[in-house]
């Protein structure tokens, strides 16, 4: 069985303005300066801790003690103000699902995780059970257990395995895990990779629809 494993941030959806907007809100709780959504969304990809730790040291601020868990109740409170599904994503999902298992593979928590499949109907794709997030007993991304176990969860060969995402961290992920890696170009990402890095076991797309090639 073929096995897609998608990230979430910058590949099925577009967050920046909620992430920006939290972490915003969080910066000014705490007297520290803003900043902007173009530079927020470079530091998202490891979890929410490195964002609130990058996002403090952009400002020139030192974090509060408790700055993760203030960051995660203002993000929690805002997880689906503006985060939308990429244009043309979720017609390349429905084909996918009828040729290949799909999972999702996080650095998010998991209950925001879910709580935006749910919200924007990607539970068809995705039931609980193939989502895992950052928050788990497994190592983040760009360790490769996550993608591992799913792989031994779906009975799949790794070779019938790819991880599809948009930046550096998902690539090293599927290097260290011996699987096939996709980078979406639409995703903000992707200016992390590192074109000269990619292998003939690296896919660029430009485009949702593209994403049928997997198959």
């Amino acid at each position: 069985m073929k096995l897609i494993v998608f990230d979430l941030d910058g590949t099925l959806v577009d967050s920046r303005r909620d992430l920006t907007e939290a972490a915003n809100a969080l910066l000014a709780s705490a007297g520290a300066a803003t900043i902007d959504e173009a530079a927020i969304a470079r530091m998202v990809g490891s979890g929410a801790a490195a964002l609130v730790a990058r996002a403090f040291a952009a400002a020139g601020s030192e974090p509060p003690p408790d700055a993760l868990d203030r960051f995660l109740t203002l993000y929690g409170g805002r997880l689906l103000r503006f985060t939308r599904p990429y244009p043309g994503v979720m017609d390349a999902l429905a084909p996918l699902a009828r040729g290949a298992r799909l999972a999702v593979l996080t650095n998010k928590p998991l209950a925001a995780a879910l709580q935006i499949l749910d919200g924007l109907d990607f539970t068809r794709f995705f039931p609980s059970r193939w989502v895992r997030g950052g928050d788990g007993p497994l190592p983040r991304k760009p360790e490769p257990q996550g993608l591992l176990a799913f792989a031994a969860e779906a009975g799949a060969d790794l070779r019938d395995v790819v991880l599809v995402g948009d930046s550096a961290i998902d690539w090293r992920t599927a290097r260290a895990a011996g699987t096939r890696s996709c980078l979406v170009r639409w995703g903000f990402g992707f200016e992390s990779v590192r074109p000269h890095d990619l292998t003939a076991l690296d896919q660029l797309v430009n485009q949702p629809q593209e994403l049928l090639s997997l198959l």
